[in-house]
């Protein structure tokens, strides 16, 4: 056991995103068992210390380890953005009043968060909602760029996320619904980058 303990904290980089996935689950289910929606999962990032060690059970408890190190450079990649403009510029444009937030974007970022976290039924679900609530909200933009055409490519993704969240009731998904999932989660993602990049209305 010691010499596989050895070998795990020899490249302590390779277990971090592995572990992380198992504590976002841990939290996922922290969150519905206590039921408070502000209980959120963590990325690597925002860790102001990260150690990878082993220890025996009493020592771990007291917060003492028999072997730990501190994974250097680099860290876990930050996800690329997925806003159209630099967060603070968005952030400014909203605090101004020269744009807006919309509600689907709110539920995009759930389902975004529920498909990163592996928790394809709840996206699906939390899905049908956004894109119907994106294609209501971003008529208001369909004569600027290409809106109109995004607009009509959402709607042809009505059916695909309607079977998945079916499916999603009905208790999974498979991998082409999953697939779908992602596909029209992709697209609205683009379809709201490119309304902040046409402006306020």
């Amino acid at each position: 056991e010691s010499a596989e303990a050895e070998a795990w904290v020899s490249d302590p980089a390779a277990p971090l995103a592995d572990e992380l996935a198992v504590l976002n689950r841990v939290l996922a289910l922290h969150r519905v068992a206590v039921a408070d929606p502000t209980v959120r999962e963590v990325r690597l990032e925002q860790a102001l210390v990260v150690r990878v060690g082993y220890g025996r059970g009493e020592e771990v408890a007291e917060g003492r380890w028999t072997t730990a190190v501190e994974p250097g450079e680099p860290r876990e990649p930050r996800v690329r953005s997925r806003a159209a403009l630099r967060p603070q510029d968005r952030l400014a444009s909203l605090l101004g009043g020269r744009d807006a937030a919309l509600a689907c974007e709110e539920l995009v970022l759930r389902a975004r968060a529920d498909l990163d976290g592996g928790r394809h039924r709840e996206a699906a679900l939390q899905l049908r909602v956004a894109l119907e609530a994106a294609i209501s909200e971003l008529a208001a933009w369909r004569e600027r760029g290409d809106m109109a055409t995004r607009i009509e490519e959402l709607k042809t993704h009505r059916s695909a996320v309607g079977e998945a969240a079916n499916s999603a009731l009905e208790g999974g998904l498979d991998e082409p619904a999953i697939d779908a999932v992602y596909d029209a989660l992709d697209r609205i993602e683009s379809a709201l980058r490119a309304r902040v990049a046409y402006g306020a209305v």
